[in-house]
Protein backbone atom coordinates (compact mmCIF):
# COMPACT_ATOMS: atom_id res chain seq x y z
CA UNK A 1 0.00 0.00 0.00
CA UNK A 2 1.38 3.40 -0.99
CA UNK A 3 1.88 6.02 1.67
CA UNK A 4 -0.45 9.01 1.57
CA UNK A 5 1.33 11.92 -0.04
CA UNK A 6 1.70 15.18 1.84
CA UNK A 7 0.28 16.67 -1.36
CA UNK A 8 -3.09 14.96 -0.82
CA UNK A 9 -4.87 18.25 -0.12
CA UNK A 10 -8.34 18.83 -1.51
CA UNK A 11 -8.49 22.01 -3.55
CA UNK A 12 -12.00 23.47 -3.68
CA UNK A 13 -13.26 23.65 -7.26
CA UNK A 14 -14.32 27.27 -6.71
CA UNK A 15 -10.72 28.25 -5.85
CA UNK A 16 -9.44 26.47 -8.95
CA UNK A 17 -11.97 28.26 -11.17
CA UNK A 18 -11.15 31.65 -9.64
CA UNK A 19 -7.43 31.00 -10.20
CA UNK A 20 -8.09 30.04 -13.81
CA UNK A 21 -9.81 33.41 -14.25
CA UNK A 22 -6.64 35.08 -12.97
CA UNK A 23 -7.81 36.08 -9.50
CA UNK A 24 -4.72 36.86 -7.41
CA UNK A 25 -6.35 35.87 -4.10
CA UNK A 26 -7.10 32.38 -5.48
CA UNK A 27 -3.49 31.98 -6.67
CA UNK A 28 -2.31 32.98 -3.21
CA UNK A 29 -4.67 30.47 -1.60
CA UNK A 30 -3.29 27.68 -3.80
CA UNK A 31 0.26 28.77 -3.01
CA UNK A 32 -0.42 28.72 0.75
CA UNK A 33 -2.12 25.32 0.59
CA UNK A 34 0.73 23.66 -1.28
CA UNK A 35 3.78 25.67 -0.21
CA UNK A 36 4.83 23.28 2.54
CA UNK A 37 4.49 19.96 0.63
CA UNK A 38 6.29 21.39 -2.42
CA UNK A 39 9.10 22.79 -0.26
CA UNK A 40 9.41 19.54 1.71
CA UNK A 41 9.59 17.43 -1.43
CA UNK A 42 12.16 19.81 -2.96
CA UNK A 43 14.22 19.78 0.23
CA UNK A 44 14.23 15.97 0.33
CA UNK A 45 15.37 15.76 -3.28
CA UNK A 46 17.93 18.58 -3.28
CA UNK A 47 19.05 18.45 0.40
CA UNK A 48 19.53 22.24 0.43
CA UNK A 49 17.12 24.84 1.79
CA UNK A 50 18.07 27.47 -0.78
CA UNK A 51 17.68 24.98 -3.63
CA UNK A 52 14.33 23.85 -2.22
CA UNK A 53 13.17 27.46 -2.14
CA UNK A 54 14.21 27.86 -5.80
CA UNK A 55 12.33 24.68 -6.73
CA UNK A 56 9.27 25.91 -4.83
CA UNK A 57 9.28 29.17 -6.76
CA UNK A 58 9.88 27.43 -10.11
CA UNK A 59 7.08 24.96 -9.36
CA UNK A 60 4.60 27.69 -8.48
CA UNK A 61 5.52 29.78 -11.53
CA UNK A 62 5.01 26.73 -13.73
CA UNK A 63 1.73 25.93 -11.96
CA UNK A 64 0.35 29.40 -12.54
CA UNK A 65 1.59 29.44 -16.13
CA UNK A 66 0.04 26.04 -16.91
CA UNK A 67 -3.10 26.13 -14.77
CA UNK A 68 -5.23 26.14 -17.92
CA UNK A 69 -3.72 22.77 -18.89
CA UNK A 70 -5.11 21.02 -15.81
CA UNK A 71 -8.02 18.91 -17.07
CA UNK A 72 -9.24 17.49 -13.77
CA UNK A 73 -8.80 13.86 -14.88
CA UNK A 74 -6.70 13.22 -11.76
CA UNK A 75 -6.57 15.05 -8.43
CA UNK A 76 -5.09 18.55 -8.60
CA UNK A 77 -2.54 17.64 -5.93
CA UNK A 78 -1.21 14.76 -8.06
CA UNK A 79 -0.78 17.09 -11.03
CA UNK A 80 1.05 19.65 -8.87
CA UNK A 81 3.21 16.97 -7.26
CA UNK A 82 4.32 15.87 -10.73
CA UNK A 83 5.34 19.45 -11.56
CA UNK A 84 7.28 19.71 -8.27
CA UNK A 85 9.13 16.43 -8.85
CA UNK A 86 10.01 17.46 -12.40
CA UNK A 87 11.25 20.87 -11.26
CA UNK A 88 13.41 19.35 -8.49
CA UNK A 89 14.95 16.82 -10.87
CA UNK A 90 15.54 19.53 -13.49
CA UNK A 91 17.23 21.65 -10.82
CA UNK A 92 19.60 18.79 -10.01
CA UNK A 93 20.28 18.11 -13.71
CA UNK A 94 21.04 21.78 -14.42
CA UNK A 95 23.67 21.68 -11.70
CA UNK A 96 25.11 18.41 -12.96
CA UNK A 97 24.16 16.64 -9.77
CA UNK A 98 22.19 13.76 -11.24
CA UNK A 99 24.62 11.34 -12.84
CA UNK A 100 24.06 10.65 -16.53
CA UNK A 101 25.34 7.07 -16.46
CA UNK A 102 23.51 4.01 -15.27
CA UNK A 103 25.33 1.45 -13.17
CA UNK A 104 22.97 -1.40 -12.39
CA UNK A 105 24.40 -4.15 -10.24
CA UNK A 106 22.26 -7.31 -10.42
CA UNK A 107 23.59 -8.70 -7.14
CA UNK A 108 22.17 -5.63 -5.41
CA UNK A 109 18.76 -6.30 -6.88
CA UNK A 110 18.77 -9.84 -5.53
CA UNK A 111 19.62 -8.73 -2.00
CA UNK A 112 17.22 -5.81 -1.98
CA UNK A 113 14.98 -5.35 1.03
CA UNK A 114 12.52 -2.55 0.29
CA UNK A 115 11.62 -1.82 3.91
CA UNK A 116 13.20 1.21 5.51
CA UNK A 117 14.82 0.55 8.87
CA UNK A 118 12.73 1.17 12.00
CA UNK A 119 15.09 4.01 12.98
CA UNK A 120 13.63 6.04 10.09
CA UNK A 121 10.88 7.12 12.47
CA UNK A 122 13.27 9.70 13.88
CA UNK A 123 12.80 12.48 11.32
CA UNK A 124 15.89 14.49 12.27
CA UNK A 125 18.11 11.41 12.10
CA UNK A 126 16.60 10.44 8.76
CA UNK A 127 17.02 13.95 7.33
CA UNK A 128 20.72 14.00 8.27
CA UNK A 129 21.28 10.58 6.75
CA UNK A 130 19.42 11.44 3.54
CA UNK A 131 21.40 14.66 3.26
CA UNK A 132 24.63 12.64 3.08
CA UNK A 133 23.47 10.52 0.12
CA UNK A 134 23.98 11.06 -3.61
CA UNK A 135 21.18 13.08 -5.22
CA UNK A 136 20.00 10.30 -7.55
CA UNK A 137 19.88 7.76 -4.73
CA UNK A 138 18.16 10.14 -2.32
CA UNK A 139 15.64 11.09 -5.02
CA UNK A 140 14.74 7.47 -5.74
CA UNK A 141 14.42 6.65 -2.04
CA UNK A 142 12.16 9.62 -1.39
CA UNK A 143 10.01 9.18 -4.49
CA UNK A 144 9.56 5.45 -3.82
CA UNK A 145 9.06 5.40 -0.05
CA UNK A 146 7.58 8.80 0.79
CA UNK A 147 5.69 9.70 -2.39
CA UNK A 148 4.67 6.19 -3.43
CA UNK A 149 5.98 6.28 -7.01
CA UNK A 150 6.63 2.93 -8.75
CA UNK A 151 9.98 2.03 -10.27
CA UNK A 152 8.49 2.55 -13.73
CA UNK A 153 7.26 6.04 -12.79
CA UNK A 154 10.61 6.97 -11.24
CA UNK A 155 12.43 5.70 -14.32
CA UNK A 156 10.24 7.90 -16.51
CA UNK A 157 10.82 10.95 -14.34
CA UNK A 158 14.57 10.49 -14.27
CA UNK A 159 14.96 9.40 -17.90
CA UNK A 160 16.30 6.01 -16.83
CA UNK A 161 15.14 2.39 -16.72
CA UNK A 162 13.20 0.66 -13.94
CA UNK A 163 16.40 -1.33 -13.26
CA UNK A 164 18.17 1.94 -12.45
CA UNK A 165 15.45 2.82 -9.95
CA UNK A 166 15.60 -0.64 -8.36
CA UNK A 167 19.37 -0.51 -8.16
CA UNK A 168 19.36 2.95 -6.59
CA UNK A 169 16.69 1.84 -4.11
CA UNK A 170 18.70 -1.24 -3.13
CA UNK A 171 21.94 0.72 -2.84
CA UNK A 172 20.22 3.56 -1.05
CA UNK A 173 18.44 1.31 1.44
CA UNK A 174 21.73 -0.30 2.42
CA UNK A 175 23.49 3.06 2.62
CA UNK A 176 20.62 4.55 4.62
CA UNK A 177 20.76 1.68 7.12
CA UNK A 178 24.50 2.17 7.46
CA UNK A 179 24.21 5.94 7.93
CA UNK A 180 21.38 5.58 10.43
CA UNK A 181 23.37 2.99 12.39
CA UNK A 182 26.40 5.31 12.48
CA UNK A 183 24.23 8.32 13.45
CA UNK A 184 22.59 6.26 16.24
CA UNK A 185 25.95 5.11 17.52
CA UNK A 186 27.24 8.69 17.56
CA UNK A 187 24.14 9.94 19.36
CA UNK A 188 24.48 7.21 22.02
CA UNK A 189 28.22 7.73 22.51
Amino acid sequence: MSPTSSFAIALPQAVLERARRGEAAAFEQIYRLFERPVFTLALRLTAEREAAQDVLQDTMFKLFDRLGEFRGEAPFWGWLRQIAVNEALMYLRRRGRLPLTEDVVEAELESHDAMLPPAAADAALLARALGRMAEATRSVLWLYHAEGYTHEEIAGLMGRTPSFSKSQLARGTRKLRELLRIEQELSHA
